[in-house]
């Protein structure tokens, strides 16, 4: 700890529309069940309180832009969505677009059970949480069936089914909002499909802007909640160049969410293929080739056209990993001392603001919680290395 004065804490900005903030720990290095910790990041000195005091009366201006200079932004560190689907999947709202009549509920099934129960989805990774599924073109006997041809007598407590839902705008919002208050660490809500909660209300003039503005109610409590909500959708019959245009409706669907997943299933064969183009904020643009089993209408992974993309090594983060051990799990001390650990040629507030920037990867690659205080005596850094039971 930083030793002088009893320290005043800075508030943290309000969320923007990215929905990131300011973070100081995580909650380990493995993906769990449950959200990370939000702390403030930086301390001031008794004698700025004054100045403190003074922008808070600003921040209450209802006139006030909550505007930062670039070095206020290099000196936090921000919280990285923790992906719910390693490398494929985030919080946020996403299309699931294909064809009628193609198997898109399947798919969403098994995405959900994957993610209910902990099990990876086509290789990868899932972070364990409730999932809610609005199969609102079904009916339970039919979901009952599906759901026991796909994983028999293996059922989950943790995905819930509804067969009725309200409308965005008209009370759909706040279903959501009860069910994940009343289900702490939802990951997942699944709305198919798109037609079946749209009210047609809107006050845009023109298409684009209605259909980007129908998504917006759900991007804001996605991001609020920090769950992923799913929303299936149809595909024209048209073809195009990009296969994202045959999405149904204007590009301001498109637009207004985090990312879109083409589903798209072959005629004719047997055992029958598929492919899911992927593309979005947070992932790489991306084709799976899936294959059915005939038998479970469980959809397995066969290839991707490229290697999902990974950060390159850094020579300074795999220094900071050399540092922490088992047996000495934690570091904590100046930039400056940092820098001399290191044996790195690197200035102490260039490595401060490194750290703040990869401080989400120290934790996803390095299992390294990373904080860092202010004072008028300097930067304080702690490192900790973070065991799965941590």
């Amino acid at each position: 700890m930083i030793e002088g004065k009893e320290k005043t804490t800075v508030p943290i900005p309000s969320v923007g529309a990215d929905g990131e903030q300011p973070i100081s720990n995580y909650s380990n290095g493995i993906i769990t069940a449950e959200p990370n910790e939000i702390n403030p990041q930086f301390s001031v000195e008794e004698d700025d309180l004054a100045q403190l005091q003074q922008r808070i009366a600003r921040m209450n201006d209802p006139s006030y832009l909550n505007a930062i200079t670039m070095t206020e932004l290099f000196d936090t560190v921000y919280q990285d969505a923790e992906p719910i689907v390693e490398k494929l999947l985030f919080p946020g709202l996403y299309i699931f677009a294909g064809a009628p009549k193609k198997g898109k509920s399947y798919v969403m099934l098994q995405t959900a059970y994957q993610i209910c129960t902990g099990s990876p989805l086509w290789g990868h990774p899932v972070r364990q949480g409730p999932c809610l599924y609005l199969a609102l073109e079904d009916k339970f006997s039919r979901l009952q069936r599906r759901l026991y041809q796909m994983y028999g007598t293996n059922p989950t407590d943790q995905l819930y089914l509804a067969v009725l839902a309200k409308q965005i705008g008209e009370g759909l919002e706040q279903q959501i909002e009860g069910f994940v208050r009343e289900h702490p660490g939802t990951k997942l809500v699944i709305i198919d499909t798109l037609q079946k909660v749209r009210s047609g209300k809107s006050a845009a003039r023109n298409e684009y802007a209605a259909d980007y503005e129908s998504m917006g109610p759900l991007k804001q409590l996605a991001d609020q909640l920090g769950i992923c909500i799913m929303m299936v959708h149809h595909t024209r019959k048209q073809d195009a160049d990009d296969p994202f245009d045959t999405v149904s409706g204007t590009n301001g669907l498109h637009g207004s969410v985090d990312g879109t997943f083409l589903f798209k299933r072959s005629r004719g064969q047997t055992p029958a293929t598929a492919t899911i183009d992927v593309t979005g904020r947070d992932v790489a643009e991306q084709r799976m080739y899936l294959t059915r089993d005939d038998a479970t209408m469980l959809w397995i992974f066969d290839h991707t056209d490229t290697e999902f993309w990974d950060d390159p090594p850094d020579p300074t983060l795999e220094a900071i990993a050399s540092l922490l051990s088992p047996e000495q799990p934690e570091w904590s001390g100046r930039a400056t001392a940092l820098v001399d650990a290191l044996k790195i040629d690197m200035k102490p507030n260039a490595l401060s603001m490194k750290l703040n920037v990869n401080a989400s990867r120290l934790h996803r690659d390095y299992s390294i919680r990373y904080k860092c205080s202010r004072s008028h005596a300097g930067r304080n850094i702690s490192l900790k290395l973070i065991t799965k039971d941590a």
